[in-house]
């Protein structure tokens, strides 16, 4: 079966969150987008650029993103990057279409800011950094100390370095949805 998921950022994005969750969803053989404000180049906080390289599809803008066309959504950090995003309403107009769907929808480091702003956290239990611990405790959730919290279709991850274990939670909380 076919996955897809887009990862949503935008300028001074913390580098490792794109960069890994972006070639580990191309080795599970997922179509991989990312998004950006207009679809216009970004660059990252250590200087990556996106796109990322020579193979990469164009971004994509804000305004396309349909949440019929994902299995899952990657808001990754950086401190900048979720800032600028979470002000933005096509995306949260997004994010909260995924998750009424039931669809993944994940947060990386300082990506749970969207889904703070977006709404879709009152009720559940979730991890933070420690940067945005009471934002998202204000947002209405149960924050536990863990480094990956999965609560449904909601996947918060507390910091980068555990990013390997939060995209193993994003490949089978998929696979768990779609049985």
């Amino acid at each position: 079966m076919n996955r897809s998921a887009v990862i949503i950022t935008g300028p001074g994005f913390q580098d490792h969150d794109v960069v890994y969750t972006y070639y580990r969803l191309l080795e599970e053989g997922w179509h991989a987008d990312v998004a950006t404000k207009g679809g216009e180049q970004v660059t990252g906080k250590y200087g990556v650029p996106l796109p990322m390289d020579k193979t990469a599809k164009p971004l994509v803008s804000f305004d396309d993103l349909d949440a019929a066309r994902y299995d899952a959504v990657l808001l990754t950090g950086g401190h900048e990057a979720p800032d600028r995003v979470r002000q933005d309403a096509d995306v949260l107009r997004f994010v909260r279409d995924m998750d009424a769907g039931g669809k993944v929808v994940a947060g990386l480091c300082h990506g749970p800011w969207i889904m703070v702003s977006a709404g879709v956290l009152k009720g559940r239990r979730a991890c933070a950094y420690i940067g945005l611990r009471d934002d998202v405790v204000n947002a209405g959730a149960e924050v536990v100390d863990s480094d990956v919290i999965v609560d449904g279709n909601i996947i918060t991850c507390s910091y980068f370095a555990y990013v390997g274990a939060f995209m193993r939670a994003v490949f089978e909380t998929v696979d768990k949805s779609q049985c």
